[in-house]
């Protein structure tokens, strides 16, 4: 196998997030040996990349896209054919844009994927059946409705938590410094798991005909292909899978 195309990953975003992708990407790829696995980068720099949230909600001026540009050019110059960054709310337009743009304007070969187009197309190829999707997501994303507008744009509708639901439940499920995913990762709090099964028991209720995890680290505690009988999205799955179409399509497991 030919090692000149490495799959870049903008890890950090949270730390287990990333690792989460390369693991992804092993378990998606036809492999009988060691040497057959494909080649893949890693770089994890959290204490770098400022919180997303925080910048979407205003509460800090620093766009994240800054620091994620460098990392995203430092793979491009290791030689990275293609890479993801495993964080949805890093894909918001005003941080993954800037993103786009530093990678053009630098003359970066690398192709940085979009995991929320992946993810959509993902739904309609797999799921078509499924037109109400529920949406678990940071609340900058939910604010500023970056899964519903990529959703309704391909024609799906989305359902969303009630904002009580998605500020004491889900939004803490993932920052709360007790018992939140961004503390504990790994293994997840039973109290961030049992949460946001709750989270998608009010999602089925108003309609819901699949589940879409919205924030890298809810697939840590919600591993599931489906909950009683309602598929979940995982983007991070997606994204793993894209990744390795765009650089090695001839080594994707078929699902």
């Amino acid at each position: 196998m030919s090692a000149e195309k490495i799959i870049g990953v903008i890890g950090g975003m949270g730390p287990y997030a990333g690792l989460n992708l390369v693991e992804k990407i092993f378990d998606h790829t036809l492999a009988a040996s060691d040497a057959d696995h494909l080649p893949v980068a890693l770089l994890s720099y959290p204490d770098r990349i400022p919180d997303r949230t925080a910048y979407l909600l205003g509460e800090t001026e620093t766009n994240p896209a800054e620091a994620i540009s460098e990392i995203a050019l430092t793979l491009d110059r290791l030689g990275a054919a293609a890479a993801g960054m495993p964080c949805n709310t890093a894909h918001a337009p005003r941080i993954f844009n800037v993103v786009a743009a530093r990678l053009r304007d630098a003359g970066a070969r690398l192709r940085l994927l979009n995991m929320i187009e992946e993810t959509i197309r993902f739904l309609k190829e797999e799921h078509p059946e499924c037109t109400r999707i529920g949406v678990l997501s940071t609340l900058g994303s939910y604010r500023i409705g970056l899964h519903r507008r990529a959703l309704e744009a391909a024609g799906l509708e989305a359902v969303l938590p009630d904002e009580n639901v998605q500020e004491h439940i889900v939004h803490r499920t993932i920052y709360d410094p007790s018992y939140g995913l961004k503390a504990q990762s790994n293994p997840p709090s039973k109290i961030a798991r049992q949460s946001l099964l709750n989270a998608i028991e009010h999602l089925r209720e108003k309609g819901a005909e699949a589940i879409l995890l919205g924030c890298t680290e809810l697939a840590l505690a919600i591993p599931e292909a489906e909950v009683e009988a309602l598929p979940i999205i995982d983007p991070t799955a997606v994204l793993a899978r894209a990744l390795i179409r765009e650089t090695y399509p001839d080594r994707l497991k078929l699902l």
